[in-house]
């Protein structure tokens, strides 16, 4: 895992800006966002996350990881779907990673580009595959590319944690929170991490 080399400076102009985020810096002193390094297994993870808790996702990445011994485009798009099945996806999830498999596959996505794309048309391309919506995009932003500024409104981690730090436990629409989340800019990215800290000390990994 490598932290960005922005952290610590992000860390520190926003606790010099927001007093949530001050206290929250000073409790999660010495975590920071790490990325794997692996396009396909952040995408892969992220597609078996959605909709369901970190610990749910991880116990079904597990048994996958079990099953092929390593979850590459290779070994993915050998499987079944029914050995995909029986790790806990759903139908669906099993048809997005082959299909994700297969693209990387055939070199319909090329990771070599993409460092070189603004976030948004990144979202863009990323969300042309099947089962990666904006929230997925989002997710490969900040832990794959440690994208500095991305600001994930439809998280329900990131809903929640503002919604009980920022405005007493009540609901916030979107344009609120990237009202809120303005302040932050340009390291929105490391304010959702510590945001989520807020609800989950451990640090969820893509």
């Amino acid at each position: 895992m490598k932290t960005p080399d922005y952290w610590e400076q992000a860390k520190r102009e926003l606790a010099e800006r927001d007093t949530v985020l001050r206290e929250l810096v000073g409790r999660f002193h010495g975590l920071a966002l790490g990325s794997r390094g692996d396009a396909f297994s952040t995408l892969a993870r992220s597609i078996v996350g959605q909709q369901i808790s970190v610990k749910a996702a991880q116990s079904v990445w597990n048994r996958l990881a079990d099953r092929l011994g390593s979850v590459t485009p290779e070994n993915l798009h050998r499987c079944r779907k029914p050995s995909l099945r029986a790790c806990g996806l759903s139908g669906q999830k099993a048809a997005y990673l082959k299909d994700l498999a297969g693209k990387f596959l055939d070199g319909t996505l090329d990771c070599a580009r993409w460092q070189a794309l603004e976030d948004e048309a990144l979202i863009v391309e990323l969300t042309q595959v099947k089962g990666i919506g904006r929230w997925t995009a989002e997710m490969f932003l900040i832990f794959y590319l440690a994208r500095p500024d991305v600001l994930p409104v439809a998280d329900l981690g990131l809903q929640r944690a503002m919604r009980l730090n920022y405005n007493r436990g009540r609901p916030l629409t979107a344009a609120r929170m990237q009202k809120i989340g303005a302040a932050w800019a340009p390291w929105r990215s490391v304010a959702t991490w510590y945001l989520w800290r807020s609800l989950d000390p451990i640090p969820v990994e893509y």
